[in-house]
């Protein structure tokens, strides 16, 4: 199969700090030869992020800023964003600057070389660097993991993780329901339950995580959430 172009959809809710410096690095990624098409999908942010998006999106036409009236969590930025993506494969990325574009080629490969439908990024199976935060979100992580992994049968290390990739046959076949960070359950059971299920393959990536302080969004809220995804997605029709 020949890929054209590569949409790029980017969640963002109150990240005036880091976006015009995550898109910069966006825009400087190597994508392997793809047209290139961003969509900046705002959810109701309270700073400067739509103006930063829409004074972008005036310097490169390859750039969209689409804005939510009012905020309603990640999956209903993604959710916005897929549906308007145009490229033949499309990746998530988050509007912090705690993934790096510049990996961007290790995780078009397996797609590029016809081997794999989706591809997640993992920050548990990398030998590059990652900033030390916290024990127990890092456990966290790893339970509802492995949660996942029990009902979807696949051997998956960072069920989590943002950076995940799909090609436009596998993105247009899942309907996402989840608003906020149930998104990530959500498409991974739902990916898993494909008729023929896709080629999914993990590579490693590093991570520069943030604090509280510096932004972070996700708390323990959102953990018990996902395990109730994990559960409602995968026993569930």
């Amino acid at each position: 199969m020949t890929f054209a172009t590569l949409s790029i959809v980017v969640p963002c809710y109150n990240e005036a700090a880091t976006l015009e410096t995550l898109v910069g690095r966006v825009m400087a990624a190597e994508i392997g030869g793809l047209a290139r098409e961003v969509l900046i999908v705002d959810d109701g942010s309270k700073d400067d992020s739509v103006a930063i998006a829409r004074r972008l999106a005036e310097r490169h036409p390859e750039i969209r800023s689409i804005v939510h009236s009012h905020n309603q969590g990640k999956g209903a930025a993604l959710r916005t964003g897929f549906a308007q993506a145009s490229g033949d494969i499309v990746l998530v990325q988050d509007a912090d600057l705690e993934y790096n574009p510049a990996e961007y080629p290790r995780l078009l490969k397996p797609i590029l070389d016809g081997r794999a439908d989706v591809v997640f990024g993992s920050r548990f199976r990398s030998a590059d660097e990652m900033r030390i935060l916290y024990f127990w979100h890092s456990m966290g992580n790893k339970v509802l993991t492995l949660a996942s992994n029990m009902l979807t049968d696949m051997n998956l290390t960072d069920m989590e993780t943002c950076y995940k990739v799909f090609t436009r046959d596998v993105i247009k076949r899942v309907t996402i329901v989840e608003n906020r960070f149930g998104f990530e359950p959500e498409i991974t059971a739902k990916i898993a339950k494909l008729d023929p299920r896709p080629r999914l393959y993990e590579v490693g990536i590093s991570y520069s995580g943030r604090t509280y302080k510096e932004g972070k969004k996700i708390g323990w809220k959102d953990g018990v959430r996902a395990l109730w995804c994990i559960l409602r997605y995968n026993l569930g029709p």
